[in-house]
């Protein structure tokens, strides 16, 4: 995948996306081969991995921390990504308060949070509704002009002209859209 690039990943439902993905950022171990990683990277899982008795302050503060964020890189990417992503709202509110797509909003927020050359997202836009979609492609846009390279998988994908490249992945192989 090259700088600046949005790439898509599709594939049915227990085709081996969430599988691959999670090799790809070291959360597994493949099976066979190899996979370098050359960037700083960020990753949203499908399913978020939230501390329920946390609040969203608390839980970007734990993240900035173990990415080494100092205390003004901190508090810029919070208040942007507050602000882009319409949940500041939030902000003191403990996970087990909040909605599923404030949870998928947190989810994405915490690995953009360093801003990394590469994002790696599964299903991120899942329970989010239309505003909050829209906010979604305006911002990976902006990631992409900047430079950052963006893998997003999903079940479909009905905005084909927002990605650079589209991937089925079918038996376990990836095939280029045409």
């Amino acid at each position: 995948m090259g700088a600046g690039e949005i790439v898509g990943l599709v594939g049915e439902n227990g085709s081996g996306k969430s599988t691959l993905m999670k090799v790809l950022v070291g959360d597994l171990a493949a099976d066979a081969g190899t996979v370098e990683r050359t960037a700083s990277f960020g990753y949203c899982p499908q399913v978020p991995v939230l501390y329920e008795r946390l609040t969203c302050d608390e839980h970007l503060a734990l993240f900035g921390a173990a990415y080494g964020l100092a205390s003004g890189d901190l508090a810029r990417s919070r208040a942007e990504l507050y602000k882009e992503l319409d949940f500041a709202r939030f902000a003191d509110s403990r996970v087990e308060e909040l909605s599923g797509g404030t949870r998928s909003k947190l989810n994405l927020a915490l690995a953009m949070l360093h801003d990394p050359e590469l994002l790696c997202l599964d299903e991120p836009y899942a329970g989010f509704d239309w505003d909050t979609y829209q906010r979604f492609w305006e911002l990976t846009a902006r990631r992409r002009d900047a430079g950052a390279s963006l893998m997003i998988i999903s079940h479909f994908i009905a905005d084909e002209d927002r990605f650079d490249r589209i991937y089925d992945l079918i038996d376990g192989r990836t095939a280029l859209r045409r």
